[in-house]
């Protein structure tokens, strides 16, 4: 019997992805078989090489490779879990169940930030490291600090550090509660979601990701609130404040804030929603 080639593979795949819900079936079918020929093959395998190898006859064992990852893909299972890798800004950053997955949105405030002048940053909540790798890579000579409450989540970070070779130091740390000193920046991605629209998310989303990073078990504004009250004590005079909001929370994140004293600035994205706060003490 002939082998299936990599086009037939995908193919197949692109129908039990379509049959499970996924929108863009045959985009993930295609990512993950390029995947798998990387497994097999080495990182050497590029994009650009993917229209040749799926003509040839598929070999037994990358079959089977690829079965396991489209089985995963079928659960739900995000396609950078999978893969274990993400790329946002400049970099590709690992990922896992340990850490939310960054999303191009994120990428509003990491450009905010490099219009802002600093020396010294913090990331509150830091997950995968990736706003803070992506900040200091950018600015080489500046230091930063992020803190997370998952042992698991900083272990992730200091690993995207370490390969991309940014000088980041980790802690952990529940928001300002280990952290001293001042710092030029505070930036965070912080929990948002309210409890009550957790059931509402794409199953990529409410089954896989890490609950903790998603929401607080309440309002969604907890975190704001602990980031409003303990800023002061850790912003240098002049520096400035940037938290990642959810698209219909700006008032409310801004009112939190000014009643801490600051002024406020609300950003929106590529698509024109609502994503940042920039906040800084007033006077």
């Amino acid at each position: 019997m002939s082998r299936p080639t990599g086009m037939a593979l995908c193919l197949e795949a692109q129908d039990r992805l379509e049959a499970a819900g996924i929108a863009d079936a045959w985009r993930d079918a295609s990512v993950l078989f390029l995947h798998a020929l990387q497994q097999a093959l080495g990182p050497k395998v590029r994009r650009h090489h993917l229209a040749a190898h799926l003509q040839e006859p598929a070999p037994p064992e990358l079959a089977a490779a690829y079965e396991a990852l489209v089985a995963a893909r079928e659960r739900r299972q995000p396609v950078s879990q999978i893969t274990g890798r993400r790329a946002f800004w400049d970099h590709d950053f690992i990922v896992t169940p340990d850490t939310l997955d960054p999303r191009p949105e994120t990428e509003t405030l990491v450009e905010a930030a490099l219009d802002l002048p600093w020396n010294s940053v913090l990331d509150l909540g830091t997950g995968t490291g990736a706003i803070l790798i992506s900040l200091l890579a950018a600015r080489p000579g500046a230091r930063g600090l992020g803190c997370d409450i998952s042992p698991a989540a900083l272990d992730v970070a200091r690993r995207n550090a370490h390969l991309l070779g940014v000088g980041a130091e980790f802690r952990h740390s529940d928001w300002f509660g280990a952290i001293d000193g001042r710092f030029d920046l505070i930036v965070s991605n912080p929990p948002y979601i309210a409890l009550a629209e957790m059931a509402d998310l794409a199953p990529e989303v409410r089954d896989w990701e890490p609950h903790s990073a998603l929401t607080d078990g309440g309002d969604g504004l907890s975190a704001y609130r602990a980031i409003a009250g303990g800023f002061a004590d850790h912003l240098a005079p002049g520096g400035h404040v940037l938290v990642e909001i959810g698209q219909a929370q700006g008032a409310d994140v801004q009112a939190i804030f000014r009643a801490a004293g600051a002024e406020t600035r609300l950003l929106t994205d590529l698509d024109g929603r609502d994503r940042v706060v920039l906040a800084q003490p007033c006077g």
